[in-house]
């Protein structure tokens, strides 16, 4: 099980994320667009540089939705490689039967 604190700095970032998305979008937009001047372009860039760097997608981390565990996690279920064999075995996923050859 993943510390209590680590896990609850992802959510805080998840939702500092989900805040700063649309004015991220709207500062790339301009940051890409050549048809404007390059001054509005450097100071749409620095006003990106300024936002907080948890706004960031990119340092999000996937996690296992029962423990926390940050390594493993298949996303198609949001749980990690233990918990989703424990669950798959248990027969409580539907479709996912033991591999056998």
């Amino acid at each position: 099980m993943a510390k209590i604190a680590v896990i609850n700095r992802n959510i805080k970032r998840q939702k500092t994320v989900r805040k700063y998305a649309e004015k991220r979008l709207d500062l790339f937009k301009i940051i890409n667009d050549f048809t404007l001047s390059e001054d509005i372009r450097l100071i749409a860039r620095i006003k990106l540089q300024k936002l907080p760097r948890d706004s960031s997608p990119v340092r999000l981390r996937n996690r296992c939705a029962l423990t926390g565990r940050p390594r493993g996690v298949y996303s198609k279920f949001g749980l990690g490689r233990s918990k989703l064999r424990d669950i798959a075995m248990s027969g409580k996923i539907p479709g996912i039967i033991k591999a056998s050859w």
